[in-house]
């Protein structure tokens, strides 16, 4: 009898190659990948020096969004000269190489984590690999996803394999019912938490249980999309038809006798029943509060009732030095409440929390409301198609009304690497995925929560708890 599988093992047995070496290295077959502006210029120049074809091109898509600009007037010609250069040269690159290109003036442009799933471009039981770490969404869908450097890019083009190292498994079993006002981005903050931004290094992540079931294909993404913030390098659920149902209308997709095809090969991807993981998480989704980072990494959270931690109640030193200097550079003290905590910004947006779902949540906490004085508070949505829908649903006129900036879609203030920048000493309530040092702009405050929480502190000005909302009674 064959040993039983996790599906992780059985996604990496059906891509391999051949094996490497005793060590778990093997050639490792992609299906797909996705390509930037940001990661890719390297990669194309190596090629073009070695005089080196795409051996598939039309295995990939390309998508301008990590240097655009996302001023609600958009232009074809990006205002700053470096983030000018970087996409004029990926027009080249894709031009010469016959890869297909959402340039900045397609209607299908956007973020790429967005973006592909919306299309149809990512399907379940595919290996996708992306200049981007934040590759693992695609978990959402039955894939396995996973960022690689520039220099894998360059090989991946050129031969559609990788070099890769096999993972350990981790399964996280979500359990129990969702309060009033509590996301999927609080889930997955919560197990950030609990195990650390150190605590899946070395493993991929099946997400598993009850809570995971009863989420939309949305929220799935936002959970794997953040897997990578406690070092996961490959995240994933096993498909059913709640993706089945999400995928059916994509334009991609295969059709008629060919979807039937697939489905019936996809409804085979799960794991045995007696696979054995390397690691068993389990969270309580019904004890699960609204969370709010409170330093520089996504595993320094809080629940918004709270106050700031102290760092000399920690016995490590190691730790109580870590925290000091959080705190230094986010400008807290000690056992400050979380909820007196005031905001300059509150930017909504980025590949974890932009999608439409997420963009009705806010408009039903801001409608009939207005941007606390003092607060420059922006939404920025996932891709041009959510753009259109959140304009055709009347979001976008809700959002302007209650004082928001409505702009158009990229990475924008998730990692600041267009005109969308703060300034130092801002403090900005984020629906992103990483609050670092300088990620949204020099000695820039971020608190990582929800776009329901990130909304609600731009009405009142402050950090604040959703369930007092008044939506949320």
């Amino acid at each position: 009898m064959s040993t039983p599988k996790t599906l992780y093992e059985k996604l990496v047995a059906s891509h391999t190659v051949c094996e490497l070496d005793d060590r778990g290295h093997v050639l490792l077959y992609v299906d797909r990948q996705v390509l930037n502006e940001y990661t890719s210029p390297q990669a194309f120049s190596g090629l073009r020096e070695a005089n080196r074809k795409l051996w598939r091109p039309n295995t990939s898509l390309a998508v301008v969004d990590h240097v655009n600009s996302t001023a609600p007037k958009r232009v074809a010609v990006e205002p700053q000269e470096g983030g000018a250069l970087q996409v004029n040269y990926f027009a080249e690159n894709c031009r010469d190489f016959g890869i297909e290109l959402f340039d900045i003036l397609d209607s299908r442009q956007g973020i790429e984590h967005v973006v592909a799933p919306e299309q149809g471009f990512i399907l379940p039981g595919m290996v996708v690999a992306a200049g981007d770490s934040h590759t693992t969404t695609y978990g959402a869908l039955g894939a396995l996803g996973f960022g690689i450097g520039t220099s894998e890019i360059e090989h991946l083009l050129a031969t559609q394999t990788l070099i890769y190292k096999k993972l350990k498994t981790m399964r996280v079993t979500i359990q129990g019912e969702l309060a009033l006002g509590i996301t999927s981005k609080d889930v997955i903050m919560e197990l950030i938490r609990k195990i650390g931004a150190d605590g899946a290094t070395g493993y991929a992540i099946e997400f598993c249980g009850p809570t995971v079931d009863s989420m939309s294909v949305e929220a799935r993404m936002t959970v794997c999309n953040m897997a990578v913030e406690a070092g996961a390098r490959g995240a994933y659920m096993a498909p059913d038809e709640t993706v089945f149902e999400y995928l059916k209308s994509k334009p991609r997709v295969p059709k008629d006798a060919l979807w039937e095809q697939a489905l019936a090969q996809w409804r085979l991807l799960k794991s045995d029943p007696d696979a054995v993981f390397d690691k068993d998480v389990h969270i309580d989704a019904s004890e699960v509060k609204p969370l709010v980072t409170w330093g520089t990494s996504p595993d320094q959270v809080v629940d918004i009732s709270s106050r700031v931690p102290n760092p000399l109640e920690q016995a490590n030193k190691a730790e109580q030095k870590a925290m000091q200097r959080a705190l230094n550079y986010m400008g807290l003290a000690a056992n400050t409440p979380m909820q007196d905590i005031s905001i300059s910004h509150a930017f909504i947006g980025s590949c974890t929390n932009a999608r439409i779902e997420d963009l009705r949540e806010v408009a039903k906490i801001v409608k009939g409301k207005k941007v606390a004085p003092g607060v420059r508070a922006m939404i920025v949505p996932g891709s041009s198609n959510v753009r259109a829908q959140a304009d055709a649903e009347g979001l976008s006129a809700i959002f302007i009304d209650a004082g928001f900036e409505w702009r158009q879609s990229g990475c924008s203030m998730c990692l600041a690497m267009n005109d969308d920048v703060l300034s130092p000493g801002d403090r900005c309530a984020s629906s992103t995925n990483r609050n670092f040092e300088g990620r949204q702009g020099a000695g820039v405050r971020t608190h990582l929560m929800s776009p329901a929480m990130a909304a609600a502190a731009a009405i009142t000005g402050h950090l604040c708890d959703i369930r007092s909302w008044e939506v949320a009674k």
